[in-house]
């Protein structure tokens, strides 16, 4: 094996989305000498990026206070806010209140992919380089044990691991800092936060999966600005999830639904209820005769304050989703990776150090945000009624409750078949596309070589076919929103089949796995969803 390729910088920033972009501009407007690259695993900035996404355009407004002269492509202003209580698969009630964390006066609807492909060149006009395509592998430590850059995955390996006639040796990206922008269940983060016991002294990370389908829709029907939350069926009252509906410009309507990880019904499928959802007949007429453009999934980091790990180690730091700075209440996390990408790059500047940056953050806005409505969320754990009622008192209060509930790893929270009395699900008869999570995939425009090593690790298969096959009826073929996951039978008998070519990156099968042996890796750089506007 020959000696790999070095790149040095004083920075390197692990992931092209909000937070790691406005990082590198905010550091290179502070000391424009500094060498910063930021890479990126999608093969163009934006193209694994997904969000609601309404904006609070405060923190962009102090990055780029001309923004405004120059806008992203999708940047709608919010005009009206609605929250419906979805009674049952007939009705919707329109609620009189919208909450007050859901009020998006002054707000922007966006596509978080075109603003962060509108962000890069603003970066690279500074001076920051950025490279997508290239999928880091591997944290880099010195002899310290600190970290001290990352090794991108090497490109043409086979699937039996031998090198195809295009091989390429990835290169090391070494720098005395590295930032990771990764997002949510980051696998860079995941294994740093294993090895720094980063997480010890807080509670485990709880998470949500958000599906979003882009619909271009007949002349006529879309408000521009009009935003729609919706709360209840078709999730049962002990099943957290709720649907945004946001109305675009040129005749555009951006569409999902989010369902807490956190679920114990074994039988659930997060992709059923999204789709359930668009047949409601508060929803269909709006979408019918219409067209998918885009869909695709991502894991949202839900556990806010009481799950927030140190965000600092030995030469690196964690911000934006990486480290789980989402207001699951406000449902919006744009603002807060942006903000801590300014902030970390003000400490930086000041420091050059890494240290001393977790103290920063928890002293910031971005924490105290957090702080203010941490109950919110984990009151909905013990149903639906009462996380209502939690979420009137912690918003009478603001927040002030002298007491913090906890929250609980989502692996742990799926309950057995015949453990759990399956609620009636009252479901209806589906027309509106997609028929199935395959098609759904197509609207993803998800590329993978076929011919490389499969990136979902089962580390023991036969648990698969034997042990879950018989508690839990393999949930996988269920909680995955791109039919990975496959019980097959065939001559060899029963067998667990991954179709790694559809995988859309979302990080679901790492977080719900009820025996915790899937373990997501990063395929090849480039490969994975080509998301166009969600």
């Amino acid at each position: 094996m020959s000696e790999r390729d070095v790149m040095e910088y004083d920075v390197v920033t692990v992931g092209a989305g909000p937070a790691g972009l406005a990082f590198a501009i905010r550091l290179k407007q502070l000391k424009p000498d500094i060498r910063v690259c930021v890479i990126e695993k999608a093969s163009t900035v934006g193209a694994h990026i997904l969000s609601g996404a309404v904006i609070e355009p405060e923190p962009l407004n102090e990055l780029l206070p001309e923004w405004g002269k120059n806008p992203p492509p999708i940047c709608v202003p919010v005009t009206k806010d609605e929250m419906y209580w979805m009674r049952d698969k007939n009705r919707a009630v329109k609620l009189p209140v919208v909450p007050p964390q859901m009020h998006n006066h002054g707000n922007f609807i966006v596509s978080l992919g075109a603003l962060c492909a509108w962000l890069a060149p603003q970066a690279e006009a500074l001076g920051v380089e950025i490279y997508p395509g290239f999928a880091a592998s591997e944290p880099l430590f010195d002899e310290a044990g600190a970290v001290c850059g990352v090794r991108i995955g090497d490109m043409g390996v086979a699937k039996d691991g031998s090198h195809k006639a295009g091989y390429t040796q990835g290169i090391d990206i070494t720098a005395p800092i590295t930032v990771l922008g990764e997002g949510a269940r980051g696998h860079l983060s995941k294994q740093l936060i294993a090895r720094y016991a980063l997480d010890k002294d807080c509670d485990p990370q709880t998470w949500s999966i958000g599906i979003k389908e882009l619909w271009q829709l007949p002349p006529g029907r879309v408000e521009p600005g009009k935003v729609v939350h919706t709360l209840g069926w078709p999730a049962d009252n002990a099943t957290y999830g709720g649907s945004f509906l946001y109305h675009l410009d040129k005749d555009r309507v951006a569409i999902g639904y989010v369902t807490g990880l956190d679920y114990s019904d074994p039988l659930l499928s997060p992709f059923e209820l999204f789709q359930q959802l668009k047949n409601h007949p508060h929803i269909k007429p709006l979408l019918e005769g219409g067209s998918i453009v885009s869909y695709g999934a991502r894991a949202i980091a839900a556990g806010g304050w009481q799950s927030l790990p140190n965000c600092e180690m030995p030469g690196a730091l964690l911000i934006g989703d990486a480290a789980g700075l989402l207001n699951l209440p406000k449902i919006k996390g744009t603002h807060q990776a942006l903000r801590s990408g300014m902030l970390a790059a003000e400490h930086i500047a000041a420091t050059n150090t890494a240290a001393g940056w977790d103290a920063k953050l928890r002293a910031s806005a971005v924490v105290k945000e957090l702080h203010k409505v941490r109950n919110i969320k984990p009151g909905f754990h013990k149903g639906l009624w009462f996380g209502l009622a939690n979420a009137g008192w912690e918003t009478v209060t603001n927040g002030l409750s002298p007491w913090t509930l906890k929250n609980h790893a989502d692996w742990q929270q799926l309950k057995k078949i015949g453990e759990y009395e399956q609620p009636r699900r009252d479901f209806l008869e589906r027309t509106l596309p997609p028929r199935d999570r395959l098609a759904s995939v197509y609207f993803a425009a998800t590329e993978h070589d076929e011919d490389q090593p499969v990136h979902l690790k089962v580390l023991d298969t036969n648990i698969c076919v034997t042990t879950c096959a018989t508690e839990y009826q393999n949930p996988c073929q269920r909680f995955c929103p791109a039919g990975v996951y496959e019980i097959v039978n065939d001559e060899t008998g029963k067998r667990l089949q991954i179709n790694a070519a559809n995988c859309v990156h979302c990080k679901t099968c790492d977080i719900k796995d009820p025996y915790q042996i899937i373990n997501w890796v990063t395929p090849e750089g480039g490969a994975g969803p080509n998301y166009q506007n969600l």
